[in-house]
């Protein structure tokens, strides 16, 4: 009914060695975290504010709030830039607050400038 003391004794405890097996997986885990979760999002974030900082006159942009305007005017100084989203309707944006560039117009040329 109750086990002997000797063959309680017997059995063999852990090694207190390191084991790599065991910490395997949680690095494996880590590894596909980071190429399906962390890097995309390092990518993106890299790409917004890449967008960002070319944002220029008569871009077509959307705030984060949802409203789709033309960019008038970029003060660079304040990150700030004047929005026109009706006929005579302007609004200053913060530049972190938007989400995206419809259209992008183009830059105007050497050549354009020249002409004028």
């Amino acid at each position: 009914m109750f086990i002997s003391p000797a063959y309680a004794q017997a059995a063999g405890g852990l090694g207190g060695g390191f084991d790599v097996m065991a910490f395997l997986p949680l690095v494996l885990i880590f590894v596909v975290f980071y190429f399906l979760l962390i890097r995309p999002q390092q990518k993106r974030v890299k790409e917004h504010k890449e967008m960002l900082s070319k944002v220029r006159r008569n871009d077509v942009v959307v705030t984060n709030g949802g409203l789709i305007g033309t960019v008038t005017k970029v003060i660079d100084d304040k990150d700030e830039i004047l929005v026109e989203i009706a006929e005579g309707v302007k609004v200053r944006v913060a530049r972190s607050m938007l989400s995206d560039v419809r259209a992008k117009t183009e830059p105007a040329t050497a050549e354009a400038t020249d002409k004028k």
